[in-house]
């Protein structure tokens, strides 16, 4: 009802500044209103919209838009965007986690109800035309917060004081949506399961934070990753990256390597070149983990195989083509692929490892990147096109992934000699 108010004593004072002066033209500026993305553009389909229906998620975008619609000024946008893009991350999280209903029969460790849920929102923000006019840096704003609280970046809380370990995970989006519009990403379900849970080590108690990340080449290039990790990793005693990887396997990969290899991502758009970054005058061609592979690869974690990933590919110094050099790069070398490959994957480990040692970090601060197995649905539900979104087999590996995802985060913890804890 205040909006109410409110609009009445503005055409209250409208109508006597009318009658008091000459009327002068105040256009609005336009609305700027852009087309939905490529990945905005699948949500219509089939399965998205089975995978929002049976979670409980379809209200989301449209209550969204009508939040939206209520709104009379970009401040009041703003918070309307920053209070239901965090509501939404709460709202998975809390789902896979097991707290408040269901709603719906999908399995609650299930990461898709957040990522289609989210791009409900995003595609409403992106074609909204508010009365009051909204330019496009201020649109482009609004969709920024809206990705940073969406997908946890803004709620991260970090514990105080010593005694408890601090980690920091981050997984992402489903990708290859266009091969198989069902897929689900474990790396993104590892997110939300373990977000602010405390995993017992045997040197205490670890809190692990985590955020998910898009797989979209621009959000790199424009600085999502250090934005986001920037002001924790020197608060925090290990972090780790995590993506999809090969099939049947977890790999912790050993080098991170600057190059982008130009597979499509989610907006269907290619990049072939450096990972751009900040001061690419000092840019290293590799990373290295800092991770305690060996530990973590000695353990038993769960029923995937775990592996010390050396492999790169690189161009030799003073050569032309690029070569497989299973030991790791060799001195001089131009990267074409660290261990996890020239994808995304590759550059969120090669920028967040970059940042720990422009930090000063190098030394003190366990982290890098761990491939997951590929999360597969179970014999006979293979076919894209007339399979099932869900199956006995694909939750079950499903979990076996998370749970195995969080024994090695334990794993990590025990074995690393890093102590933040006294920071704040």
């Amino acid at each position: 009802m205040t909006h109410i108010r409110v609009r009445i004593g503005v055409l209250g004072l409208a109508l006597v500044a009318g009658l008091a002066a000459p009327a002068t033209a105040t256009a609005a500026p336009p609305a700027t209103v852009s087309a939905p993305t490529a990945e905005e553009r699948r949500l219509d389909g089939e399965v998205p919209q089975e995978i929002l229906r049976r979670s409980g998620f379809a209200s989301v975008g449209p209550a969204f838009a009508r939040g939206l619609g209520r709104t009379d000024s970009y401040r009041e946008a703003r918070r309307l965007v920053a209070r239901e893009g965090s509501a939404l991350w709460r709202r998975a999280v809390d789902r896979v986690q097991g707290r408040g209903p269901a709603r719906g029969d999908l399995s609650r460790d299930d990461d898709r109800p957040l990522y289609w849920a989210r791009l409900g929102m995003t595609r409403e923000l992106r074609t909204w035309e508010p009365e009051f006019g909204l330019t496009g840096r201020q649109r482009a704003a609004l969709l920024g917060e809206l990705e940073r609280a969406s997908r946890g970046q803004g709620d991260i809380r970090l514990p105080r004081g010593k005694g408890v370990k601090r980690v920091l995970l981050t997984g992402f989006d489903p990708f290859t949506l266009d091969r198989d519009i069902r897929i689900s990403n474990p790396s993104g379900a590892a997110a939300l399961a373990l977000d602010g849970t405390v995993i017992d080590t045997p040197d205490g108690p670890a809190r692990v934070e985590t955020a998910v990340f898009p797989v979209r080449w621009r959000d790199f290039a424009e600085g999502a990753v250090e934005r986001a990790l920037r002001p924790y990793l020197p608060r925090v005693d290990l972090f780790t990256t995590v993506s999809q990887g090969r099939v049947g396997r977890f790999d912790v990969e050993r080098t991170n390597g600057a190059w982008r290899g130009g597979f499509p991502d989610n907006e269907n758009v290619s990049r072939t070149e450096t990972v751009p970054v900040t001061d690419p005058a000092s840019q290293p061609q590799w990373t290295t983990t800092t991770l305690p592979y060996e530990a973590i690869t000695a353990s038993d974690t769960g029923r995937f195989p775990v592996y010390d990933n050396t492999s790169v590919t690189e161009i030799p110094a003073g050569g032309t083509e690029p070569v497989v050099r299973p030991d790791g790069p060799t001195p001089g070398s131009t990267a074409r692929a660290g261990g996890g490959g020239d994808y995304l994957s590759n550059e969120i480990a090669y920028r967040a490892t970059l940042l720990r040692d422009r930090l000063g970090l190098g030394a003190t601060l366990p982290g890098g990147h761990v491939h997951t197995p590929v999360l597969r649905f179970g014999a006979g539900n293979t076919d894209p096109a007339t399979g099932a979104v869900s199956d006995p087999a694909f939750v079950r590996n499903r979990l076996d992934i998370v749970a195995q995802t969080r024994a090695i985060v334990a794993v990590a913890v025990s074995a690393s000699k890093s102590d933040q804890s006294g920071r704040s």
